[in-house]
């Protein structure tokens, strides 16, 4: 926090930046805030996961004066998405300073954003489209805009918002403060920025310096319908202390939760729907080590700052590089050993493989234990607890008569053996390997064959549907077997092991621009 206080922030503002859990600014953030508080125009080109939503709403919220209950800044993002992620982390930073933020997009009832702009709000983040729609309306009443942001400018270029922009920013005051945040820099962001800003500071983070913590980074290949039972066999075999579980909806959080305290696991969950007082008792637990797995959104979660947190699960891979940053960024804090652990199903390997690129990390395959591996780490713990509860003096009287009975006709150590299992058998029997049965395909020994929809009539060649598979399903090249090819359908087979997962990655996928349908064969006619 040193240095944050060097940019000469209000209080309130500060401690809006400690609740959210930074710690120190981005090289992003250390550029831009200076120059956007002085007032100056900024170009800033950077990727996706540098904290750049930061470096323009730090100053931007710094600017505000919560006093006039006008508008002050507008933010234009291409996505109701992203509108809607800027607007809560503005609203996290800006809580102390009392600064209001709206975030306006079309899809949602604009009657209800008329009222919420008419009660006042500071900053409003909109896509271009419906804030062109307020704007013609009157309903968006930009007298005291000092300030406005393009975000994402890149995106909204190819998204066809240009002509959109320029007509936005033809509404707003001439002396004004323009920022334009972009990955890339194509002619019609250049254009743009000639045209409405005035000497602009340029400012460029490389790929190479967006801000991932040095942690343990692994991810495990898991199917769908075995997600929970994937994330068990890992709580059980590594030595977790405290840990995040991300799912991405509220309801994946209620879910989750149940299914783990149904298990025995010392779970809690955390999402928006939670009325404060909720929130505060499930955080309180945690702190104090009552719940050890606390199952969050990563809109609930910000703002989180535990110390001791050993590992951060992406249950559900984040949507984007930005948000896995932030993710594990709770895990490996003050000099201590961290461990991302992200699950990822055969559709989720492409955004896998677009985080390992944007953050320059590589995360590491790691193969799910077996029930017998997590029997073995599972014994250990049991016998501490025998231990314990023997030396701590619990009273046993209730089962004493039943012991005596059974060791009558059997050993103590087969009562004993027969008890441990009947008392934790129940979660491995539940943990049965959930696969597919593909049945007879009349494919090659140890291998499965496969029907796919696409054949000659999509310019489909043998090297390409092997490439597709390789890439979607994340298997070697070599691992594809036999492909016959015809006019309007094709085969190929892959051996049993992946076979579930390049069923899971290239159904409803596409190939060569057309959607596949991928059906387990028959079996060849062998009359």
């Amino acid at each position: 926090m040193s240095r944050f206080r060097e940019f000469d922030l209000s209080p309130e503002i500060l401690q809006g930046i400690q609740d959210l859990g930074f710690e120190e600014p981005s090289p992003i953030q250390a550029e831009c805030i200076p120059y956007v508080i002085r007032g100056e125009d900024v170009i800033g080109q950077a990727q996706t996961g540098t904290g750049k939503t930061a470096a323009f709403g730090i100053p931007v919220l710094e600017r505000i004066d919560p006093s006039i209950n006008k508008v002050q800044s507008i933010i234009l993002t291409p996505t109701r998405e992203l509108a809607i992620q800027v607007s809560e982390e503005l609203r996290k930073v800006g809580r102390s300073k009392q600064v209001k933020s709206l975030p306006i997009y079309g899809g949602q009832a604009i009657g209800r954003q008329i009222k919420a702009l008419q009660q006042g709000v500071h900053v409003v983040i909109g896509t271009p489209g419906r804030l062109l729609d307020h704007l013609r309306r009157g309903t968006l009443n930009t007298e005291y805009v000092d300030i406005i942001v393009l975000d994402e400018a890149d995106e909204m270029l190819d998204m066809g918002f240009i002509d959109d922009i320029e007509t936005v920013l033809k509404f707003l005051p001439k002396q004004r403060q323009l920022l334009l945040f972009s990955a890339t820099m194509p002619s019609g962001i250049r254009h743009l920025a000639q045209k409405y800003m005035r000497r602009p500071k340029y400012i460029t983070v490389n790929r190479g310096e967006v801000t991932v913590p040095v942690i343990k980074q692994v991810y495990y290949r898991v199917l769908e319908n075995f997600k929970i039972e994937a994330l068990c066999r890992i709580l059980d075999s590594e030595e977790v202390d405290l840990s995040i579980i991300f799912c991405r909806t509220k309801k994946g959080v209620d879910d989750l939760t149940e299914s783990l305290q149904a298990r025995g696991y010392l779970a809690g969950g955390l999402h928006g729907d939670l009325a404060q007082q909720q929130r505060d008792r499930v955080m309180n637990a945690f702190r104090k080590g009552e719940i050890e797995l606390l199952i969050a959104t990563d809109v609930a979660a910000r703002g989180i700052d535990v110390g001791n947190i050993s590992h951060v699960i992406n249950f559900d891979i984040p949507q984007d590089v930005e948000s896995y940053v932030h993710r594990i960024g709770r895990t490996g804090r003050a000099g201590r050993t961290g461990v991302a652990l992200t699950l990822v199903t055969p559709r989720e390997l492409k955004q896998l493989r677009t985080i390992e690129q944007e953050t320059g990390a590589e995360l590491r395959a790691k193969e799910l234990p077996t029930l017998e591996e997590v029997a073995v780490k599972q014994q250990q713990t049991w016998s501490a607890q025998i231990s314990e509860a023997i030396q701590s003096g619990t009273d046993f009287s209730l089962f004493e008569d039943m012991v005596t009975q059974l060791t009558q006709e059997f050993s103590p150590e087969k009562v004993a053996t027969a008890a441990l299992y009947l008392t934790f058998s129940e979660r491995f029997n539940k943990s049965k390997d959930a696969t597919y049965h593909f049945g007879e395909t009349g494919a090659s020994p140890g291998m499965v064959r496969f029907f796919i929809n696409l054949g000659r009539n999509a310019n489909l060649r043998p090297q390409e549907l092997a490439k597709a598979i390789a890439d979607h399903a994340g298997i070697g090249l070599r691992q594809v077997g036999r492909i016959n090819i015809y006019d309007r359908f094709s085969f190929v087979e892959v051996p049993e092991d992946v076979a579930p997962f390049v069923y899971e990655a290239l159904r409803q996928s596409r190939i060569n621009g057309a959607r596949v349908n991928m059906e387990p064969a028959r079996p060849r006619n062998r009359s």
